[in-house]
Order: structure tokens, then C-alpha cells, then sequence
């Protein structure tokens, strides 16, 4: 009679072992246990193989125990099978000594009588992953393959493409693709046949041997065979299995109309599958199909409508972001089609930021002579929302359908309601609004700096607010009787504006100003260029430096260069090129439709696949108007006591504008650049504006004139850092937890910089150069992160604290400047850059 089971003593909880004894007694019991038949042996060893996989789960090393849980293996037991192949697989990649332990017991249970034992055990004996076992996994393939149960023939399959993955030259030689390829288009069962497909597919898409070979089994995987077979049997495959099939046929090339026809006939009922999936990929074969028949793609989005809006409405918010991401797409290529169903694009109070937003530029997109009333009227509805970046959308939504010259006369009245409101970023977001309606629309003026005028500066806080407040002060100074007055009092407050951004627009409304009302102005525009050519911001000092100069030169020339014949702007530049959207398109049913960039732009080389597109990265550079995109939402790893590497909520990057003057240039004027003088001397350019020998007499008049006084008009000081400076990590997070951020600033880098990240320490050893030393560093390509200190030269100077964001996909960087003193910000954020911008390959 066997010996009873043994009376298992009660053990700490498995999250709280006792130590290194606890792995001991767990190895004696499994011992004392193994090849019992006892009555109650297999609850037992459950019990025990239940305590080590638990430690094993929580990082506790059991290896130790390896030998026993392969001598407990043999059971009948399904449950202790599984855990058993769980523990296995987890150390045999660690262990692959201890892996061979595994191989007899393994094998056995391939040809074990239940299919349920056969298929656990060829799946971990595929999941072992170890190069040097590889001959043991071609024989329980070629039998898993020829097996009678459907479920043994569908671990196989994909223990093919496990086996391919560790050694392509032993699947290949063994002729398994050709396996694959028979029994997909023979076995009864659908799963088998869905998970030979997915092999076959992987397999030929990786593989870089024969190019012959390969491109010719590419293309027997999409002849019409195949893609008939796996059509017809498309009812009998799970939701996974159709979209594969779906993928497959989008791809199929059909030799006429007729064939078109009977594909889409036949894929007809799953446009009403309840999957979104299965119908997104429906829909991509339906448009790849016809996109060379006009009226038959036509004929397809009026057929589509139905079944995405459904979707849109039902289902979890992330499943309708999804859904409306693709339908926004097709929106954008054809809104006139989508323009009758504008109501199915309202916002629900209920739905998160992310769906509304993509409604609204859904809404933005199909306005026309028909609905626009109605699409504005719920437009100024949604101003009023709590979620403030909502009511700012909608604001720019109102403003965009206004550009579009739709209704323009009760939109702009709805939008000088806006101001009424009081509410800081409502009047920003309708200021700049109004400034690119009056850009459009100049004969709209009137009735618009008739409201705008009443609007005191002071209540305009953020920076594109004022500096749209500013342009018009300066644009329409002849109909605003107390613009002067105002640019004085902004003027006054040059040093509080911190915003680079606002201070050019100051310098050149002044300048715009000072041509109308010569008398009122002339002392600002004195204050202005003074202060523009004392500050420290190196554009703002450059634009002073040029007015004054051109001053100096020609009045009336300067005139003509800062008030030029105003043109209307016909057309505002797209954020996005028609390539990118059409290669998005392209991807149709892929993440870039949700990112709304292509795969280039967020993968890197290596997972892009052999067909798919490849860009340099000096080309990656994106739009000015795209900026806030270009950067996304990133979360870095680091241990829980490195404060420096947690992620911090950024503020909206507020980009500096390049456009001074709001109208398009009037055209090429060449008296404007070849000025000639009287005696006939050769033609000089703007370089001799920057001769003040020449100038002195009519320097010294203008200097006299505007208040100016002596000028120095020298470069502003560069900012000395201290090439010693030290900075313990304790002390930096101390300082960065302790100080405000002071300067936040966003800027392209030199693609050849990005190429030289690629170089460990490369940029630690660069900035370290410059006297900026790198105190930590994190992240993974294409999302780098990067902490940077500097000292002011001195003893006991202001230190400099930096947080550097780098992309390297799209050559953007995002820095983060926190200084001891604020006012030294500007002129170490262009040291910085300057750094920065000058890293290449060594």
C-alpha cells in the first residue's frame, strides 16, 4: 500500500517568505511528494506548486527548486501541467542548462494521450527559446501539424513562427512554410487556418534571404486562390482571424470591375458586425478597391456612413475616439459628403475632451452654405463649457468657418459677442480671430475695432492675446483714437513682458503707429527702440536694431518697408501637407490614423517593415503651426527615489511668431533693396545700413528726434558661465522642487545632433564644453530626457536648473528653465540652444 500523503505544515504568506529556508522546505516537500499516487498527492502538490509560483510572480529566485517541480510533472493533472510549463518557461531562458532538464518530459507529453497535455506541451516546449535546443522542436512540430486535434494543429502553427524567430534557417530548411501553406488551405478547422495565415505572413515579411523566393511566396499568399478561399470561409473565422483576412484582401490586386464587385457583394453583412474592428477593416478593403473607380468611391462613403456613426455612438469612449479618428479622415477628404449629417457630430456633455475635440474639427470641416447657421449656433454653445480647452476650440472652430467665407456677417457679430464675456482666454483665443478675420476681411474693420477698442489692455493676460491686441493697435491706429495711448502704457511696462513674442509685435505697432500720428508717438517709439535694443532676447534686439537703422537711412523707405499697401490674405496655410495626409490615408485602420501622422513619424527604422515608407530624419522637421503636437504626452522610467526623472505636466508651448506685418507682401518692390545714390556710385544693399560712419549726421538728428540721447546700440552682453560649476543631484532636486519655472521654450535641432544622441555620453561631454553639466538622463529613443545645471560666473552666482525633452523623430526639443534669477533666463536659453544646435557627429 503507497505511504499517505504527507502532513504539509503551515507556511508565512507566500507575499511574506520567511527567507531562503522557506525555497528549502518548499523543495523537501516537493520532493517527499514526488511520483506519490496517494490519495490527496495531487491536492498537495496543487498547494505547493500554487506557493512557488507565487514567489516566483513577486521575484523571489525558486530555480533552485527546478529539478523537483520537473519530477512532480508527472501527473495527469492539467492544472499542475500549466504550472508546471509556467514555471519552466521562466527559467529556461535564464537557465538554459536547467533547460535541458526539460526536454524528455516535454517531449513525452507531446505524444501524451489528452490534446489538451499535447498542445500545453508543444507550446512550452516552443516558448523555451533557447538556441542550442532547437533540434528538439522539429519533430514535435512536424507531428503537432499532422495532429487530429485542431487544437494541437493550432499551437503548431504558431510554434513555426516561435521556432522561426529563434533560428530562420532551421524553419526554412525544414520546410514548415510549405506546411503552413498546405494545411491553411485544407484543414476544416478556421482558428487552425487564421493562425497559419498569421505565421505564413510574419514569417515572409522578416525574412531577408532569397529575394526571389520570398517575393514569389509574397505573392501566392495574395493570389486569388488564397484570397478567394479565406473570403469564403470568412464567417466561420473569430473577430482576430477576420481582420487578418480583411488585411490579406485589401492588399489583393483584382484583375477587373467584375471582381471588385463580387468582393465587396460578398464582404456586403460585415459592414453591420458588431466589432469595430471587423468593420473598419471591411471599409479599407472597400476603399482600396475603388479608389481608382470615381463613382464607385463615391458610391462607398455614402455606404459607410451608416455603420461608423453607429459605432460612434455606442460603445466605451475610447472605442468611439477610435471610430471617429477614421471617420474624421475620411470627413476631411470628402466633407461634402458627410455636410447632411453635421448633427451626429454635436457634442454630448458626457463624452471626454479627446472625442469633442475631434468633433469639432469634424464640424469645422463640413460647414457650408447649408448648416452653417445651425453648426455656429451650437459652436457658441460649447464657449461657455467648463473644460476650458473646449471653449477655446470652439472659439477657433467659430473662427475657421468664418475664414472659410461662410456667413461671415453674423459670425463675426457672434464673435464680438465673445468679448463681452470677461473671461481672459475666451478674449484671447477671439482676439487673435478677429486679427486673421480683419487679415481676410479688411472691410470688416470698422465694426470690429469699434468693440475692440473698448477692450483694456490690462485685461488681456495671455501672450497671443495681447500680441493680437497690439497688431491692431498698430494696423488701425487711425481709427482707434487712443491707440498711442495705449502702446505708451504697454511700452511702460516693457520689463514685465516675458513673452519675446509680445514685445516684437509692441516694436513694430509702434513703428506702424508713429507713421499715421507722427506727434503722439514719437516719444514711444523713442522708449521702444531704446528698450528694444537693451533687451536681451536676441530677435527682439535684432528687429530694434534694424528699425532704427532703417530710420537712420531713408524715412519714407522705412515707411514703405513697415506699413506696405495692405492686401487681404486669400488663403491661410494648412498645418498639414496633402502628402502626409494622403500617406495617413494609406495606413488606413492603423495607429496613424489615430496619431494623424504616418508610421514613419512614431516607429523607428527597425519595426517599419520592408515596404513600408522611409524618411531622413533632416526632413522631419514639422510646420511652426503644428508645435504643441510635436512633442507627445511621454512618461520615462525611473526608480522611485529619482526625483529628477518623474514627468511633470507641461504647460501649452507658446511658440514666437515670425510675422510682423498681417498682410501678405504686396509683391517685389526692387527699389526696396537696390538703392542707388545721386552721384551714380554702385548699388549698395541693406549691409550698408549698418555703417554708422556713413551715418553719424543723420543719426545724431534721429537720436535728437526721438529722445534717444547717446544710443549704444551694441550687441546686449553675453551671459559668462562658470566652466567649474558643482551641483549635488540632493541639492539640484531641492532647488527644482523649490523654483518656478521661469522660461519654457520649444525649438528644431540639427538632424546631424540627433545622429550624435545615437553616441552614448555624446551629449553630456558636448554641453560640459559649454560650462552645462549633465546631472541626470533618462528616457528611450525616439524619447529623451535630459537635466542640465549652470552657474553664473562669480562667486555666489544664480544657478540655472534645465529639464530637456528631445524627440528624435522629430528633431524637436522642449526645455524647461528654472534660474535663480529670472531675469538672466532669456540670455541663458540662448546660450543653451546655441549649445544645443551646435552638437554633431564627432
Amino acid at each position: 500500500m503507497p505511504p499517505p500523503a504527507p502532513n504539509l505544515p503551515k507556511t508565512s504568506s507566500p507575499s511574506q517568505p520567511s527567507g531562503k529556508s522557506e525555497v528549502t522546505d518548499l523543495k523537501l516537500q516537493l520532493r517527499q511528494l514526488a511520483g506519490s499516487i496517494a490519495p490527496g498527492a495531487d491536492d498537495s502538490r496543487r498547494e505547493l506548486f500554487k506557493k512557488v509560483i507565487s514567489f516566483m510572480t513577486i521575484g523571489i529566485d525558486v530555480s533552485a527548486a527546478f529539478s523537483e517541480m520537473v519530477m512532480c510533472s508527472a501527473t495527469s493533472d492539467v492544472v499542475l501541467k500549466k504550472m508546471c510549463y509556467l514555471y519552466v518557461c521562466n527559467y529556461a531562458r535564464s537557465n538554459p542548462d536547467l533547460a535541458l532538464l526539460t526536454i524528455n518530459f516535454l517531449q513525452k507529453d507531446c505524444r501524451d494521450q489528452d490534446p489538451m497535455i499535447r498542445g500545453l506541451a508543444l507550446r512550452s516546449l516552443c516558448s523555451l527559446r533557447v538556441a542550442n535546443l532547437v533540434e528538439y522542436l522539429v519533430s514535435p512540430l512536424t507531428s503537432g501539424l499532422r495532429d487530429s486535434s485542431p487544437y494541437v494543429r493550432m499551437v503548431a502553427a504558431i510554434g513555426v513562427l516561435k521556432l522561426y524567430h529563434i533560428s530562420p534557417s532551421t524553419c526554412l530548411d525544414s520546410d514548415f512554410p510549405a506546411m503552413l501553406k498546405t494545411l491553411m488551405l485544407t484543414d476544416p478547422d478556421a482558428q487552425v487556418v487564421a493562425n497559419c495565415l498569421s505565421s505564413l505572413q510574419e514569417i515572409w515579411s522578416l525574412e531577408a534571404g532569397n529575394l526571389e523566393t520570398v517575393s514569389r511566396e509574397r505573392e501566392a499568399l495574395l493570389s486569388k486562390q488564397v484570397v478567394y478561399y479565406l473570403l469564403n470561409r470568412i464567417r466561420e473565422f473569430n473577430e482576430w482571424a477576420q481582420c487578418l483576412v480583411l488585411e490579406l484582401a485589401s492588399k489583393y490586386l483584382p484583375s477587373d470591375s467584375s471582381e471588385i464587385f463580387d468582393i465587396m457583394n460578398l464582404l456586403e453583412d460585415r459592414l453591420q458586425h458588431a466589432n469595430s474592428a471587423v468593420v473598419l477593416a471591411t471599409i479599407k478593403v472597400f476603399l482600396y478597391l475603388t479608389m481608382s473607380m470615381t463613382d464607385v468611391h463615391q458610391q462607398v462613403y455614402e455606404r459607410i456612413k451608416a455603420p461608423l456613426l453607429t459605432l460612434v455612438s455606442s460603445g466605451s469612449p475610447e472605442q468611439s475616439y477610435a471610430v471617429l479618428s477614421h471617420l474624421h479622415l475620411l470627413v476631411m477628404r470628402a466633407p461634402i459628403l458627410f455636410s447632411s449629417d453635421y448633427k451626429h457630430f454635436y457634442c454630448q456633455y458626457s463624452e471626454p475632451s479627446y472625442v469633442q475635440k475631434l468633433k469639432l474639427e469634424m464640424l469645422t470641416a463640413i460647414a457650408n452654405e447649408s448648416n452653417t447657421y445651425e453648426i455656429v449656433t451650437e459652436l457658441c454653445e460649447y464657449v461657455a463649457n467648463v473644460d476650458i480647452s473646449i471653449s477655446r476650440e470652439s472659439i477657433r472652430a467659430v473662427g475657421k468657418i468664418a475664414l472659410q467665407q461662410y456667413d461671415v456677417n453674423a459670425i463675426v457679430d457672434r464673435l464680438l459677442q465673445f468679448l463681452e464675456m470677461e473671461k481672459d482666454y475666451v478674449t484671447a483665443e477671439t482676439l487673435v480671430l478677429v486679427k486673421d478675420l480683419l487679415r481676410k476681411y479688411p472691410q470688416w474693420s470698422h465694426d470690429c475695432i469699434a468693440v475692440v477698442g473698448n477692450i483694456s489692455s490690462k485685461n488681456v493676460q495671455e501672450p497671443k492675446g495681447k500680441a493680437a491686441l497690439i497688431w491692431m493697435l498698430g494696423e488701425y491706429s487711425n481709427d482707434m483714437l487712443d491707440a498711442p495711448y495705449i502702446l505708451e502704457s504697454l511700452l511702460e511696462n516693457w520689463d514685465e513682458e516675458h513673452a519675446a513674442e509680445v514685445r516684437l509685435h509692441l516694436l513694430t505697432a509702434t513703428m506702424k503707429c508713429f507713421f499715421k500720428r507722427p506727434p503722439e508717438v514719437q516719444k514711444a517709439l523713442g522708449a521702444a527702440l531704446a528698450a528694444g535694443l537693451a533687451d536681451s532676447h536676441q530677435d527682439v534686439h535684432d528687429r530694434a536694431l534694424f528699425y532704427y537703422r532703417l530710420l537712420q537711412y531713408d524715412v519714407s523707405l522705412a515707411e514703405r518697408v513697415v506699413n506696405p499697401p495692405k492686401q487681404a490674405v486669400s488663403v491661410f496655410t494648412d498645418t498639414q501637407s496633402s502628402e502626409i495626409k494622403d500617406h495617413i490615408f494609406d495606413e488606413f485602420n492603423t495607429l496613424s490614423v489615430l496619431y494623424q501622422k504616418p508610421a514613419y513619424m512614431f516607429t523607428d527604422k527597425e519595426h517599419r517593415g520592408p515596404f513600408e515608407f522611409s524618411e531622413e530624419l533632416g526632413s522631419l522637421s514639422l510646420d511652426a503651426g503644428s508645435v504643441e503636437n510635436v512633442i507627445p504626452a511621454q512618461s520615462f522610467e525611473a526608480s522611485d527615489n529619482d526625483l529628477l526623472l518623474s514627468t511633470s505636466e507641461k504647460e501649452e508651448s507658446r511658440g514666437l511668431s515670425n510675422n510682423d506685418s498681417a498682410y501678405s507682401a504686396p509683391g517685389y518692390d526692387a527699389s526696396l533693396i537696390s538703392l542707388e545714390d545721386k552721384q551714380g556710385q554702385p548699388e549698395s544693399n541693406f549691409a550698408s545700413l549698418a555703417m554708422p560712419t556713413m551715418l553719424s549726421q543723420a543719426s545724431s538728428v534721429l537720436d535728437d528726434l526721438l529722445g534717444l540721447g547717446t544710443l549704444d546700440i551694441r550687441p546686449p552682453p553675453t551671459l559668462k558661465l562658470n566652466p567649474k560649476a558643482v551641483l549635488d543631484p540632493g541639492s539640484f532636486q531641492r532647488k527644482w522642487g523649490q523654483l518656478a519655472t521661469s522660461l519654457l521654450q520649444e525649438f528644431s535641432i540639427n538632424p546631424e545632433g540627433v545622429v550624435a544622441l545615437t553616441i552614448p555620453h555624446t551629449l553630456h561631454k558636448h554641453m560640459q564644453g559649454h560650462s552645462i553639466q549633465c546631472i541626470a538622463s533618462g528616457g528611450q529613443p525616439p524619447n529623451l530626457k535630459f537635466f542640465f545645471f549652470a552657474q553664473k560666473d562669480g562667486e555666489n552666482s544664480p544657478f540655472f536648473l534645465v529639464e530637456c525633452l528631445i524627440n528624435t523623430s522629430s528633431t524637436k526639443a522642449q526645455i524647461n528653465i528654472k534660474a535663480e534669477d529670472p531675469s538672466l533666463s532669456e540670455p541663458f536659453s540662448a546660450l543653451f540652444q546655441s549649445a544645443l544646435l551646435a552638437l554633431g557627429p564627432s
